[in-house]
């Protein structure tokens, strides 16, 4: 608890924080997950001695989860609740958590009581000793294997794989970061899970520890196996927004020349063979896939020409710099 007590896991350019943590809990039809939920986040919180914040997001329930959120934020001003118009999904729900959130350190958690909020001082610790983000690990899972387990195990090696950024669990909600490295991340699509990978790509330290994961008190998961498919697509959107965003060029030429040259390998195998009497034209597809692949290269080359125009004017427009400055001396 020692370490706990010092202010030394603030970032430097956090220090303005009024407030110490800030908990982020997307709701959505979790009416009888919350009060306990509360109750344990509430026990934790006051036993480390920091000033806090919850922030729920009620994420267009259809049960009683909004009267009970406003029955706990009338008595409970460190209780605060966002109310979305409709269902928008958890990265919507904790995008707007976090821009809300005025704690030097955040952490999201699920709602529905599958995460240990005794968890958070073991985060708190790691942030206190350097890290910027601290993923969670939940090393023994209580879900389903074959729908839930194996897919998310899928996913992780292959979000490893692509970004460079080896931690076991990126489906974890629960994390720590400091609030200079989250807030003004913009999120879309399933992209809270990439947070970390973003952090350590612009430097920032990244570490993970094991979480007690529980099973479901009550109420239905809302995740099945077609969310791994979606995650895999953001992970592409990410790759392409962090490496090349400022040269999309890279990206769309590259890919239409490897798809030209195969094109023109397929044409010239058919007309081989039909130089040398093997097989007539309209007896093999060759022909037909060198077409398509000569055609579809062209395209992919005009695609990033037009997308090279683009991120000019999205730069120029905005005034914008394809370039982040960590720091200046002696200016």
């Amino acid at each position: 608890m020692d370490k706990l007590s010092s202010k030394n896991y603030l970032a430097d350019e956090q220090t303005d924080s009024a407030i110490d943590i800030s908990i982020i809990l997307p709701i959505h039809n979790e009416a009888e997950n919350i009060n306990l939920l509360y109750q344990e986040t509430k026990d934790v919180l006051n036993a480390l001695g920091k000033s806090y914040e919850i922030i729920c997001v009620e994420d267009g329930s259809q049960d009683s989860s909004l009267e009970i959120l406003k029955k706990l934020s009338s008595f409970d001003p460190s209780f605060k609740v966002i109310v979305f118009k409709h269902n928008f999904g958890q990265t919507a729900a904790l995008s707007a958590g976090i821009s809300a959130a005025q704690g030097a350190v955040i952490i999201p958690m699920d709602a529905d009581g599958q995460n240990d909020s005794r968890d958070i001082s073991h985060f708190l610790e790691k942030i206190a000793a350097g890290a910027s983000v601290v993923s969670g690990w939940r090393k023994h899972r209580r879900d389903k294997l074959f729908s839930r387990v194996i897919p998310s195990k899928i996913a992780n090696w292959l979000i490893g794989l692509i970004t460079g950024v080896k931690i076991h669990d990126y489906g974890c909600t629960m994390k720590a970061y400091r609030r200079g490295v989250i807030q003004g991340v913009s999120l879309y699509g399933e992209m809270h899970r990439f947070i970390a990978a973003y952090a350590a790509w612009h430097g920032g330290r990244v570490e993970e520890i094991v979480v007690n994961h529980r099973p479901r008190g009550s109420g239905q998961t809302h995740y099945g196996i077609s969310r791994t498919f979606k995650v895999l697509l953001d992970l592409v959107v990410i790759i392409f927004l962090s490496k090349y965003i400022n040269r999309p060029m890279h990206f769309f030429g590259g890919i239409g020349f490897i798809s030209f040259f195969l094109g023109l390998v397929a044409g010239i195998a058919s007309v081989a063979l039909k130089l040398f009497h093997i097989r007539d034209l309209v007896a093999t597809p060759l022909p037909t896939f060198s077409a398509l692949l000569l055609i579809i290269g062209i395209q992919l080359v005009v695609l990033g020409i037009i997308a090279e125009m683009i991120m000019r004017v999205y730069y120029e427009a905005q005034d914008k710099k394809p370039y982040q400055i960590k720091a200046k001396i002696n200016f």
